[in-house]
């Protein structure tokens, strides 16, 4: 914009320039054209001629005497005397032309008059003739240059004094060239506005305009116009999504500018004390209503993540028999997502390698793999064959690292699979667990199953007949793969309906101590033989301490992720109980009602620290508990669970068939 201005400036000077120098010209011509009024005209030296010539021609004598230097005279005889005599009149300018500034004040001698004498000689006799001679002219240089102003009458038509004063009231009525260029720019900048204006109330009219033909064109829609909008898949998939964020963002205690993968704020509340508190539950009318959940677990990576699985609604026929609903902290109203499936989903875990991956155990014995990026339906699935399972499965797990793991599944007919994560056609690894002293069929009956955390090879699993057996995934030193039909640990008398070992945190390793909770109201604590003094015989293994404070079914038992003396349980009349072996081992540390009159099927703390809980119960709801400081181990706790379990063994509580346990075993490297 800039060198656009910057040029018309330039043209504009150029401009002013062009009509200085025109102004110039014309003062010029001006003066040059006054100077030539002022010079005589011809009348008047035609005047001043005429009398000349009439003084000269009144004085013939005197011409005769003064003529000799002005005019020759011829020597030869018979030359005639010029005689005198008046020329015509129009032949005497020509002839003499006009006279000089010089000639007016010079002698009469040395003007030429146009006449001369001629003596002629004729036998010696002179006789003097008068003869009228065609008279010399003597051009002058300075009257031919002033004959250049004498010009034709037609040509000095042009310079009459008309056209002299137009031209002077031209010049005196011009106006200075900035002022020009001032008045110029003042116009264009009166343009330009009135322009834009103009422009605006067109734009203006013509949206105007638009609104009146909008106006028009809108109308309302009909019931069937209206019915294939709401119905379109991606109406549906734009509201399904649109809606989430909304409602997160209206929960509260929700950041939006958060990132997931940094560390939630979980905070102390020093007001709660040692009494847990409840976040929150999770239920929808539409797809929780007379379900209940049958299983739950966290997210590895987003500690706000949360799922849980759901068996069938006898009252919704449409609806999937069973279902897993992914929930958020941040969304309370209703799941993050809901994935289906065509039979009661029985186990549900997260996939501690991939955060997008969810498996799910059926009981139709179907495993079932689902991608939170993906729809409802299971992006990979196991058929219906002998291959696999053809029983409920109950218990799954995965073990391995990042680049080498495995699901570990099992079901009721006493089949353990091994798959791999991307091929769920087939199993990689069968194993079918039997126990020879059954009486009627030798099949056990798988209801949980549970890795310790340093080993991927030795498992133990709980049955329906209330036993608890070691098996082996693979041949090992002095073992064979499959049940370990020798090593029998008995003690529950129901079903076996949990089965945790104690995680490997901390600077003691406390990794063989497992926990186990039935149907006989009681949860027990085990120590696991040790594996390098395999029985040759049948040997009856008991736990080393019963917890008996249940009053009704205990379904599921967990050990604290972060503390080593803290473990939860869940049991049949709604009650969550918080034990800390280390304060007493009578009564839990605190007991709370989650929901009256409502079982407690499944528990799980998060990964991160612990601080939180996640129970499944029987209504259908997913409740988040708070358990405070309790999560938050002192460095003595260690030590003192050492002595606790110590004190234990050596109060009688031990079978004597175990060796006494060293408090001093310590993990390597820790």
């Amino acid at each position: 914009m800039s060198d656009r201005r910057r040029a018309e400036i330039e043209a504009k000077k150029a401009k002013l320039a062009e009509l200085r120098k025109a102004r110039e010209e014309r003062q010029k011509l001006d003066n040059e054209r006054k100077l030539a009024t002022r010079s005589p005209g011809p009348a008047a030296a035609k005047k001043d001629v005429d009398d000349l010539v009439s003084s000269l021609i009144g004085n013939r004598r005197g011409f005769d005497s003064t003529s000799g230097q002005g005019s020759p005279s011829s020597s030869i005889p018979g030359t005639p005397v010029v005689s005198t005599g008046s020329l015509p009149g129009p032949s005497s300018l020509s002839l003499s032309g006009r006279l000089s500034r010089q000639s007016d004040g010079a002698s009469s001698e040395r003007v030429s008059m146009g006449t001369s004498m001629v003596q002629t000689m004729n036998g010696g006799v002179d006789q003097a003739t008068d003869r009228v001679m065609t008279p010399r002219i003597m051009p002058d240089l300075i009257d031919v240059e002033q004959e250049l102003f004498e010009l034709p009458q037609k040509e000095r038509v042009t310079y009459n004094k008309e056209v002299q004063t137009m031209t002077s009231e031209e010049g005196e009525t011009a106006k200075s060239p900035e002022d020009e260029a001032r008045e110029r720019l003042a116009r264009e900048r009166e343009a330009a506005e009135a322009e834009r204006v103009e422009r605006e109330k067109q734009l203006e009219e013509e949206s105007l305009q638009l609104d009146k033909e909008i106006e028009q064109e809108i109308r309302e829609m009909t019931e069937e116009e209206r019915l294939s909008i709401f119905s379109a898949p991606d109406f549906l998939d734009f509201v399904e999504q649109s809606t989430k964020i909304v409602q997160r963002a209206l929960n509260d205690n929700y950041d939006y500018t958060r990132d997931y993968t940094i560390n939630t704020e979980t905070g102390a509340d020093d007001s709660e004390g040692r009494r847990v508190k409840r976040i929150c539950a999770f239920w929808d009318e539409h797809w929780c209503k007379n379900r209940s959940i049958t299983d739950v677990d966290w997210s590895p990576k987003y500690p706000e993540l949360s799922c849980a699985a759901y068996n069938k609604n006898p009252a919704a026929m449409n609806e999937p028999d069973g279902i897993v609903a992914v929930w958020n902290m941040h969304l309370l109203e209703r799941p993050e997502f809901v994935f289906h499936s065509q039979s009661d989903v029985l186990s549900v875990t997260f996939s501690p390698f991939h955060s997008n991956l969810i498996f799910g155990g059926t009981y139709s014995g179907q495993i079932l793999l689902w991608d939170t990026r993906s729809k409802h339906l299971p992006v990979l699935k196991t058929p219906l064959s002998a291959s696999g399972h053809t029983h409920p499965v109950y218990a799954m797990q995965m073990v391995g690292t990042q680049n080498a793991h495995n699901l570990i599944t099992s079901s009721t007919d006493g089949m353990v699979c091994s798959w791999l994560v991307d091929m769920l056609a087939q199993p990689q690894e069968t194993l079918e667990l039997i126990h020879a002293g059954h009486n009627k069929t030798g099949e056990v009956a798988i209801t949980c199953l549970d890795f310790p955390d340093n080993e991927t090879t030795t498992f133990w699993v709980g049955t329906e007949e209330g036993n608890i057996y070691q098996a082996n995934r693979y041949d090992r030193a002095g073992a064979k793969a499959g049940l370990n039909q020798y090593d029998v640990y008995k003690g529950h008398s129901g079903p076996v309906m949990g089965l945790h070992f104690h995680p490997l945190v901390g600077p003691v390793d406390f990794s063989d101590l497992f926990l186990s909770c039935s149907v006989d109201w009681t949860v027990k604590l085990w120590r696991a033989k040790s594996l390098a003094k395999p029985s040759t015989m049948v040997t009856h293994v008991h736990p080393i301490y019963s917890f008996d404070e249940a009053d009704d079914y205990v379904y599921d038992v967990k050990w604290h992720p972060a503390h080593p003396a803290v473990f939860g349980s869940v049991d049949g009349s709604g009650r969550f109980d918080v034990w800390n072996l280390n304060a007493d081992t009578e009564v839990p540390a605190v007991s709370t009602t989650v929901s009256p009159g409502k079982a407690m099927n499944k528990l799980r703390w998060d990964h991160k620290e612990g601080r939180r809980a996640a129970l499944g119960g029987s209504d259908g709801k997913l409740y988040i508990y708070d358990i405070g400081d309790m999560a938050i181990p002192r460095e003595s706790e260690w030590t003192d669970l050492q002595r606790t379990i110590a004190g234990i063994m050596g109060g009688g509580q031990s079978n004597g068939t175990l060796d006494g346990y060293d408090s001093t075993r310590i993990v390597a490297g820790r």
